[in-house]
Formats: structure tokens, sequence, C-alpha cells
């Protein structure tokens, strides 16, 4: 599995690759997942990140997990263990910096040269609310 891209309404295409070796639950039930459109919203308190909650449910445990994330980085809440703070299923993809509530399973990043495109994407979910955004498998 060498990764996933996001597409943007507008065509713009963002590539990430996996952490297999040190998320591959994550990335196995992420990748299970491709492909699906769902829309983003810009989170409120953990910084440069967009985000669903809820989107499926990674009957998964907690690996590779931080509230630290690096800029590009994509984590997913896993519903074990259950926690107050940090949702199960939920998607977060970090355009800049950021500090999650609670952690997440950090299991990709985006390509270094797509980091201009996701920070413009991230800014673009700032400034003018929720965008659709498409996920594929990477081919």
């Amino acid at each position: 599995m060498p990764g996933f891209i996001i597409k943007t309404i507008d065509n713009q295409i963002i590539r990430f690759h996996y952490y297999t070796k040190d998320a591959p639950t994550s990335v196995a039930a992420f990748n299970a997942v491709l492909p699906f459109t769902l829309s983003f919203y810009h989170a409120r308190t953990s910084g440069q990140e967009f985000w669903i909650a809820n989107a499926f449910s990674f009957n998964i445990i907690q690996e590779n997990a931080s509230v630290f994330t690096e800029p590009g980085e994509i984590v997913l809440g896993p519903l074990k263990p259950a926690r107050a703070k940090a949702m199960g299923g939920s998607i977060g993809v970090y355009y800049g910096e950021g500090r999650g509530l609670d952690a997440a399973n950090i299991f990709g990043k985006a390509f270094e040269e797509d980091m201009p495109i996701l920070k413009a994407l991230g800014e673009k979910i700032w400034k003018y609310g929720q965008q659709e955004l498409t996920f594929e498998k990477m081919t």
C-alpha cells in the first residue's frame, strides 16, 4: 500500500504516504474504507487542522498515538480505549502547527512537495467553511 490522495472540488491533488511500520492497523483500517467523499470542517481548538467527527467506526486500538503531530500528518480517532476527548472514528489532517485534545493514531503524512497545496486547502476551510473532499487509493 503506497498511500492515498485527497482530491478537492477544484481538482487539486494532495498525495500522502502511509506509516506502514508504525501504524499498520490504522493504515489497513483506513485503506479498507477508501474511496470516500465527506465534508471536512476546521478544528476549533487543535490548531491548523481540518477534520470530521465519526466518519467511520475504526474499531482499532491506539498505535503510534500522540497529541503532538507534524504539519502534513493525518490521524484517526480509535474506538479503543474509549476516551472523553478523542472521538472514535474521527479523521484529522494537520496542515500546520497543531496539538490534538487527546492521543490519536498518526498513520500517514503528505508528500513534502504537496504541502503548499495542503496548507492552501486548510486555510480555505478555515476562512470559508466546510469543504467536500474525496479520498482515494494512490495508483
